[in-house]
């Protein structure tokens, strides 16, 4: 269960459905933190006064989410400047509701979500990651922190609905490991990403899916790829905004020597930082344009407070 991805890379107000367009004071906040560690598995924490969700420092623990649980309602205080990791692995979890308040200032090479569904189908839903992590995380080697580390053997299916995930300095969804491996499905839905380092949205896998989302990059934190989808799977892609201010890659298409495919649909995509096809690999426009308008979507935490009260 050890979280350490790595990749190949060196370079480094409500909506529904395509509304408003972002605000940066309003929504993208500068590189803050999350997640790492490592050591002794805990859940110990103290209770918000209207018990309405658990405060956990973040001390160095992991926490473990497995068959059938639910995990909701904390809010992780990062403050502290310690790590915390949580993994979640067996089939049929849920892990909703979480809020992590801080940045992280620690080591480099893991990530504060590994992930495992093993055969069945689990949700991940409101979290806010909007902090994320520091920049001194190796942005440069492309080795820095990870928000969500798919395992390689990962063989069901997670839905990721309503995740706020900003400045870290790895991918915020690192989800091509089950590509070669275990085979199995994400679905990505109704999230914002931005300001990371590497990519924001990566997949690879047959049936795996990026649905009503949006994608920022400005030009003051980490640069990454909008959404990389790696070989052998057919990504898609509908209804998304990637604004990427004409920084690296709005839609990459390739990796490791395979051929893949990547279905856009009903979507709009910063067309000076444009699509990249490579290792025999093809993006497939439909009803496409390139007049992105990023957008935070209905039901997204902005805070860490916000998700853990499930708001």
């Amino acid at each position: 269960m050890a979280q350490y991805p790595r990749t190949s890379e060196t370079d480094a107000s409500q909506t529904t459905g395509r509304n408003t367009e972002l605000s940066r004071r309003s929504y993208v906040q500068s590189i803050a933190a999350v997640a790492t560690g490592a050591a002794a598995l805990g859940t110990v924490g103290t209770a918000a006064a209207d018990d309405d969700y658990e405060v956990i420092e973040a001390s160095g623990q992991t926490i473990q989410v497995g068959d059938g649980e639910t995990w909701e309602n904390k809010l992780i205080d990062m403050t502290t400047g310690g790590d915390i990791i949580i993994n979640a692995y067996g089939s049929d979890w849920t892990i909703r509701n979480i809020g992590f308040d801080g940045r992280n200032t620690s080591g480099t090479g893991s990530a504060t979500f590994g992930v495992c569904e093993e055969g069945g189908s689990s949700t991940i839903e409101n979290i806010y990651l909007g902090d994320g992590s520091n920049e001194q995380n190796g942005a440069s080697t492309g080795h820095g922190q990870t928000a969500f580390w798919v395992d390689p053997d990962h063989s069901g299916h997670v839905d990721f609905q309503h995740l706020n995930i900003q400045g870290f300095a790895d991918n915020a969804i690192y989800g091509s490991a089950p590509g070669n491996a275990g085979g199995g499905t994400l679905h990505i839905d109704e999230s914002f990403a931005a300001n990371c380092h590497v990519s924001h949205f990566r997949l690879a896998t047959e049936g795996s899916k990026v649905t009503n989302s949006s994608i920022y990059v400005d030009d003051e934190d980490y640069a990454g790829r909008g959404i990389w989808a790696w070989a052998p799977g057919t990504i898609e892609v509908e209804n998304c905004q990637i604004e990427m201010n004409g920084h690296h890659t709005a839609i990459d298409a390739g990796a490791n020597g395979n051929g893949t495919t990547v279905d856009v649909i009903d979507c709009e995509y910063d067309d000076e930082a444009g699509i990249a096809e490579h290792d025999g690999s093809t993006v497939e426009l439909e009803d496409t344009g390139t007049d992105p308008e990023p957008y935070v979507p209905d039901g997204v935490p902005t805070s860490a407070e916000e998700a853990a009260l499930g708001e």
